[in-house]
């Protein structure tokens, strides 16, 4: 209780949002990467929420200086400048966006890019995860830091064909929900494309 989800695919994160949206009747989704760190950096352009310092982390995060190897309950540290809780640290947090190493060099530098997306496909791998984990050092947790999954997230899973929604050997990853006021078009009624044939 009041502990992050933790072990679940990228998958079954966007299929709970389907669920939440269908019962409440309202949209929720997985934040874009560029919704995640918008909401990450509360408006502070260092490179943590609190400040350039690292060793800072302890007020505001669970990380492998003091987690002890474990989750702990959402919203002990320091909240970011907007009152969001746990931005870096405790889990990393699964974005919406598939992971491509060098994206952010495909957008201009001289503009803002409008609504920055790469789309997930219905391979199982890479997502972006981001924000760190209680498993990381502080650099792991900047506000830019970001990393995508792979197959050794479930390197223990003893199924065959390996289960599309647990990772047996990521138990630092998780997730958090947006809603958006206004759905970004390409967006709408968004969902995983991933089955039990996807690689």
């Amino acid at each position: 209780e009041n502990q992050p989800v933790i072990c679940i695919t990228h998958h079954a994160a966007m299929e709970y949002c389907r669920w939440l949206s269908r019962v409440t009747g309202k949209t929720y989704r997985l934040p874009t990467e560029a919704e995640w760190e918008y909401a990450c950096r509360a408006g502070t352009t260092t490179a943590y929420s609190f400040g350039d310092d690292g060793s800072k982390s302890g007020e505001y995060a669970w990380f492998a200086g003091n987690s002890e190897e474990v989750t702990h309950k959402v919203g002990e540290k320091k909240p970011n400048p907007w009152g969001l809780h746990d931005m870096h640290g405790n889990v990393a947090e699964w974005c919406l966006d598939h992971y491509k190493k060098d994206s952010y060099a495909s957008f201009p530098t001289d503009r803002a890019s409008i609504q920055p997306v790469l789309l997930p496909t219905n391979t199982r791998f890479s997502h972006v995860a981001r924000g760190g984990s209680w498993a990381d050092q502080p650099p792991g947790l900047r506000s830019a830091a970001r990393r995508g999954s792979d197959k050794t997230w479930i390197k223990l899973d003893p199924q065959r064909p390996q289960s599309i929604w647990w990772l047996t050997s990521a138990e630092f990853v998780g997730f958090r929900v947006v809603r958006p006021l206004e759905e970004q078009e390409n967006l709408v009624g968004i969902k995983s494309k991933v089955t039990k044939q996807s690689e």
